[in-house]
C-alpha cells in the first residue's frame, strides 16, 4: 500500500469523521459491482479494507444485492459468494426486490443515519449517492482500492455549518443550554429595561429670565418702617 495512498485516506476520513461523525466500526455496503471487480483484481477486500480505512470495518449487504447476482447466474457466481459472506443488512423489499443499485439508495436516505460508506463500480450509483451529503464512496482502480474524494454536496454542507447558516438541531439544543447556564437568557416575563429618548431642551429653560430690580430707586423695608416710627412720635 503506497504511503500517498494511505496519506491521502486518513486525510479524507478526518473530513468524515470531524464533520459526519464517522466512528468504527465502519460499515461499508457493498454492491455485486465491487465485489466482482474485487474478484477479478485479486483483492482480499476483508484483510486489505480495515488497514486502508485505518480502523475496524463491518463489511454488509443486502438481501437485494445477492438476489441479484443471484438472478445474473453464473457470470456473477464468485461475486455471490464473496458477498454471502458479508453482514446482511434489513432492507425495506422484504416481499418485493429491487436492484441493487436502488436498495443501497434507499439504506442511506434521511441523511446517512447509520454512517455508511458505498463501495460500488457502477457510475450511476456513484453519481446518485454523490448528490447526498456526508456519504463516503469506494471503489476499485486495477487493482487497488480507493477511496472517492468529498463530493461538492458534502463540501458545501460542510461550509454552511461553518457559517452557522445550517445549526444541526442536536447543536443548536447544545447552544441554548449553554447560553441558560451562563445566564444570557432572559427569563419569562422579564421587562425588559426602557431606554431613555433624548428629548429636546427643558421648557423652563427656556423661559426669559426677570430682571433684578436695583437698590437704587427702592428703599429697605427697615428705613420704611424707621420712617413711619418717626411720624407717630411727632
Amino acid at each position: 500500500m503506497g504511503v500517498t495512498r494511505q496519506k491521502h485516506a486518513k486525510k479524507i476520513m478526518g473530513f468524515y469523521k470531524h464533520n459526519f461523525q464517522f466512528r468504527e466500526p465502519f460499515q461499508v455496503l457493498l454492491d455485486g459491482t465491487f465485489c466482482q471487480a474485487a474478484l477479478r483484481n485479486k483483492i482480499q477486500i476483508r484483510e486489505q479494507l480495515p488497514g486502508y480505512l485505518d480502523g475496524t470495518v463491518q463489511l454488509c449487504t443486502t438481501r437485494c444485492v445477492i438476489k441479484e447476482l443471484e438472478s445474473l447466474g453464473k457470470a456473477l457466481y464468485g461475486a455471490k459468494l464473496i458477498a454471502q459472506r458479508f453482514e446482511v443488512r434489513n432492507c425495506s423489499h422484504h416481499k418485493n426486490p429491487v436492484s441493487g443499485s436502488t436498495c443501497l439508495l434507499s439504506m442511506i436516505e434521511d441523511g446517512n443515519l447509520h454512517h455508511f460508506f458505498i463501495a460500488t463500480q457502477d457510475q450511476d450509483l456513484s453519481n446518485k449517492v454523490k448528490r447526498k451529503p456526508g456519504i463516503p464512496l469506494l471503489f476499485i482502480i486495477q487493482n487497488t482500492m480507493v477511496l472517492d474524494k468529498p463530493s461538492p454536496k458534502s463540501l458545501a454542507f460542510v461550509q454552511k455549518l461553518q457559517t452557522n447558516q445550517l445549526v444541526p438541531e442536536y447543536q443548536k439544543q447544545s447552544i441554548v443550554e449553554l447560553k441558560e447556564k451562563e445566564g444570557l437568557v432572559k427569563q419569562e416575563g422579564e421587562k425588559r429595561r426602557k431606554r431613555k429618548r433624548a428629548g429636546g431642551p427643558n421648557p423652563l429653560s427656556c423661559l426669559k429670565k426677570k430682571k433684578k430690580k436695583t437698590q437704587e430707586g427702592q428703599e429697605p423695608s427697615a428705613e420704611k418702617k424707621k420712617r413711619r416710627k418717626r411720624k407717630r412720635n411727632r
